[in-house]
């Protein structure tokens, strides 16, 4: 234990002397992201995919993709109080307390657990589905959206029942999806396509599609749904793009790290994180409309990133610190 606690260290020293920081109204230098803790998780030291926080709960959920596993976090105590397996493979994670249940997209079984929320015991498997990733809940129709990356379409379940109500074809490989609570649509990231294409959940049918100029491959997505702004990475390009949603402009363009992955975004900070596979972790900062550098950190393998909204503390799993998986807790400064 000793050793590990030394390694966990070493690198944790690291990781701190790479944040770039940023400049403060008074002129001095602070960090844009300071590390709060490491939370030691259980399992092989392997890849993490998606996280979702259930605020109700109190709890985060994340999958340990390649450990097939998803872990559930109590964020008071910060300890572990669950492992759901047998999901090979396990990307997206999407919880909707509303329902009592969690849903993973598990690309190994090539179908979605239903996971429910008090037992944390897979109650249904949905599918077939080709390579199930993001996922997105309607609410006001009560179903779950799910992105099929090897270009099948998009998976439609009914919440209520868990079943299969439709696949909508998408033309091409989905990467995110995601709900947006001002228009009550759900938007899919086609990244063949370099498009982001509207779907009604009411009539489960593609309404709009909107090429990007200057996408390549776009995967992850975040949305201000007050601000009426778009956030789309794109990984061929490793380029961030801010889509005013009233007329689907690209109104701002910014770089970050190779391969962008997953992006997290803070409502009342106006923050947004944009983590990479190769480890940088952009930090911008919403200002009229368009996107200012805050800060960057560099993760071993910080490919994923969450946000609670009611702390502003930033959740990174991360899958070898010291030859262990743990899951960094991070704070930022306030805006």
């Amino acid at each position: 234990m000793i050793g590990r606690a030394r390694a966990i260290a070493a690198i944790t020293c690291v990781a701190i002397a790479l944040v770039v920081s940023r400049a403060t109204a008074a002129g001095v230098l602070a960090p844009v992201l300071e590390q709060v803790t490491d939370v030691a998780l259980p399992g092989p030291a392997v890849r993490f995919d998606y996280q979702t926080i259930d605020t109700t709960a109190n709890r985060l959920y994340f999958s340990h993709m390649n450990a097939g596993e998803v872990l559930v976090l109590d964020l008071t105590t910060r300890t572990i109080v669950g492992t759901v397996r047998d999901l090979p493979r396990v990307t997206g994670v999407w919880c909707v307390p509303t329902l009592g249940k969690v849903y993973a997209s598990v690309p190994g079984h090539h179908h979605v657990a239903v996971i429910n929320a008090r037992t944390l015991t897979v109650e249904a498997r949905v599918g077939a589905i080709g390579f199930p990733d993001g996922i997105a809940y309607a609410p006001g129709v009560k179903k779950v959206y799910v992105s099929d990356e090897s270009g099948r379409g998009e998976l439609v379940i009914d919440g209520e029942s868990d079943r299969v109500v439709t696949t909508i074809d998408l033309g091409g490989e989905a990467g995110n999806t995601l709900y947006d609570p001002a228009s009550a649509h759900i938007l899919v990231a086609v990244q063949t396509k370099n498009q982001v294409v509207e779907i009604d959940p009411t009539l489960d049918r593609i309404v709009a599609r909107h090429d990007l100029s200057g996408a390549s491959h776009p995967h992850g997505m975040s949305v201000d749904a007050t601000r009426r702004l778009l956030f789309v990475a794109s990984e061929g390009n490793a380029t961030l793009q801010a889509v005013d949603l009233r007329t689907w402009k690209v109104v701002d363009r910014q770089p970050v790290g190779d391969d962008p992955d997953v992006l997290a975004f803070d409502p009342d900070w106006r923050r947004l994180y944009v983590a990479a596979e190769s480890g940088p972790v952009t930090v911008f900062s919403e200002v009229a409309g368009k996107l200012a550098l805050a800060g960057q950190v560099t993760l071993p393998h910080g490919h994923t990133v969450s946000v609670d909204p009611r702390t502003h503390l930033v959740y990174f799993p991360l899958q070898d610190v010291g030859g262990h998986p743990v899951l960094r807790i991070m704070a930022g400064q306030k805006p």
